[in-house]
C-alpha cells in the first residue's frame, strides 16, 4: 500500500499534488508519504505481535531524521552499521536499548561511541572485532553486550551485489566454525553474549532461503544450549523485498507465519532488522525533463536527476516505474532516461516506452525510498537532491538542497597556493 495516486490526472502525494511540491521546493527532489511509511512499518511489527520482539529498522535503507523519529515514535528500534548512523539515531531520540551495531569494519571510534551510549548490543562479524571490542570495553570499563553474525551459507536468490550470507561474502563467521567462536567470546572477560545474528541478502522476494537459513541457526541454538551458552536475542536481519516491476514477494504476514511455524518453542526474543520493505514504495524522486534528443539508434530524455541522485539502475541494473505527474493521452516513444553526468551509465531507464516527454516536463520515478538519496553523492560536483515529507494536505522539507556553497564548505587552498602558485621542486610535507 502506498499513498501516491494520480486524481484527475494530476500525481498526488497523499493529498498534495507532487506538481506543488516540485515547483516550489525545486527538482530533483525525494518525496515521502508518512502515511504509507507509518503503515508499512505498523504491518510489519504488527506481524510479530503474538511473540517477544524488536523492530530494529535499517538505517541505511533511508537515513532521514524525520523518518528515524516516525519509526522511533512507532516503538521502532535501529539496525546500525557506522558511528554516524549511530549519531543520527541518537539525534532522532531513539533509546539506546534500542539500537544494534552491524557491519564488519567498526573501528575503534565507532565502537567506543557505541559503548559510551550504551546500545543494546554489536552483531560481531569477525574473531579480530570481537578481540578488539573485548578490548575496547575493557578500556572503557564496561562490558560488551555481543551477537555473533552466523553465515549460514544459503543462496538468497537475489543480486549478487546484494547477498550476504554466502561463503564468498564477506559478512559474518562461518556457521562450520561458529560453535568455537561462541567458545572464544564465552571466556572473554569484559563480552557478555546475548544472541545470534543472522542475515542473508537484501530484496528477497522468497520466503525459503530465510527458513532454510533459520534451520541451521536453530540447530546452533541448541548446540550452544548444550555447551551452557544461553541465547537471548535471534536477530534475523531483514531482506524482505518489495515491488519494483513484476515481483510477488510475500507479505509480512506470509513471511512471519512461516517465520514463527519454524521458530517455535524457541525461547528467544525475536529482533528483525526491516529496511526496504517499509520505505521502498513509500518515496519517489521527482525529476524535470530538460531536453529530448533523437538520433538513428536512440531516443533519449535528458533529466535533471542523475545516477549521482539515484545510483541503483546504474549500480545493479535495477528497474524504477517511471511515470509522467500529469498524466496525458500522448502517444508512448521508446525512450532511454538519463542525466547530466558524463558518464554513459548515466541512466534512469532504458529502452523503457514513456509518454513522449517533453522539455519542462515532470516525471515521478517510482519506489525511491529505499537506497536512493542515502546513496546519493556529489559527483560531478553536483548539489544533493532535496528531501520533502508529505502529512495529509501538508509537506515540509525535511532535508535543505545543498548549494553550490554546500559543495565547497570543508574545503581549503593551502597558502602556497594562493600566492603566485605553487612552488616547484617542493613538497607538501
Amino acid at each position: 500500500m502506498h499513498h501516491f495516486q494520480y486524481k484527475d490526472d494530476e500525481l498526488y502525494c497523499e493529498d498534495v499534488p507532487i506538481r506543488a511540491i516540485a515547483e516550489e521546493v525545486g527538482t530533483p527532489c525525494y518525496i515521502y508519504s508518512c502515511a504509507t511509511l507509518g503503515h508499512h512499518f505498523t504491518v510489519f511489527d504488527s506481524a510479530f505481535k503474538d511473540v517477544s520482539h524488536l523492530t530494529c529498522y535499517s538505517v541505511k535503507a533511508n537515513s532521514n531524521l524525520a523518518v528515524l523519529k516516525l519509526f522511533g515514535s512507532l516503538g521502532g528500534g535501529m539496525d546500525i552499521v557506522s558511528g554516524g548512523e549511530l549519531y543520527r539515531a541518537r539525534t532522532a531520540g531513539i533509546p539506546a536499548e534500542r539500537i544494534v551495531y552491524s557491519g564488519v569494519g567498526k573501528t575503534v571510534q565507532e565502537i567506543d561511541y557505541a559503548l559510551r551510549e550504551n546500545i543494546l548490543m554489536f552483531n560481531i562479524e569477525s574473531l579480530e572485532e570481537l578481540d578488539a571490542i573485548d578490548k575496547r570495553a575493557g578500556v572503557n570499563g564496561v562490558k560488551a553486550r555481543i551477537a555473533l553474525r552466523i553465515n549460514p551459507d544459503i543462496d538468497p536468490n537475489t543480486h549478487p551485489y546484494i547477498s550476504t550470507g554466502m561463503k564468498k561474502n564477506k559478512f559474518g563467521i562461518s556457521i562450520d566454525n561458529a560453535l568455537s567462536a561462541y567458545q572464544k567470546a564465552r571466556r572473554l572477560k569484559n563480552i557478555e553474549i546475548m544472541g545470534v545474528d543472522c542475515h542473508i541478502g537484501s530484496q528477497l522476494t522468497e520466503v525459503a532461503p530465510f527458513i532454510d537459513a533459520l534451520k541451521r541457526i536453530r540447530v546452533l541454538i541448541e548446540r550452544l544450549g548444550q555447551a551452557g551458552i544461553e541465547i537471548c536475542y535471534l536477530d534475523l536481519g531483514g531482506g524482505l523485498g518489495i515491488v519494483y516491476d513484476h515481483e510477488a514477494p510475500p507479505q509480512p504476514h506470509e513471511y512471519a507465519e512461516s517465520i514463527l511455524k519454524e521458530l517455535e518453542g524457541v525461547p528467544c526474543t525475536l529482533i528483525f532488522e526491516p529496511g526496504r520493505v517499509i520505505v521502498g514504495n513509500a518515496g519517489i524522486l521527482v525529476t524535470k525533463v530538460l531536453y529530448t534528443k533523437r538520433t538513428p539508434s536512440k531516443n533519449f530524455v535528458i533529466a535533471d536527476a542523475a545516477m549521482n541522485d539515484l545510483v541503483r539502475p546504474s549500480l545493479y541494473g535495477s528497474y524504477h516505474f517511471i511515470q509522467p505527474v500529469k498524466r496525458s493521452e500522448k502517444a508512448t516513444e521508446i525512450v532511454d532516461l538519463v542525466g547530466p553526468i558524463c558518464e554513459s551509465s548515466d541512466f534512469l531507464a532504458k529502452d523503457r516506452g514513456l509518454p513522449q516527454p517533453a522539455g519542462g516536463e515532470y516525471l515521478a520515478v517510482m519506489s525511491a525510498g529505499a537506497y536512493g538519496f542515502s546513496m546519493s553523492s556529489n559527483y560531478n560536483s553536483r548539489p544533493r537532491a532535496a528531501e520533502v515529507m508529505v502529512s495529509g494536505g501538508r509537506y515540509f522539507v525535511v532535508r535543505k538542497r545543498e548549494s553550490w556553497d554546500d559543495l565547497v564548505r570543508l574545503e581549503n587552498i593551502p597558502e602556497f597556493l594562493s600566492v603566485g602558485g605553487p612552488l616547484h621542486g617542493q613538497g607538501c610535507g
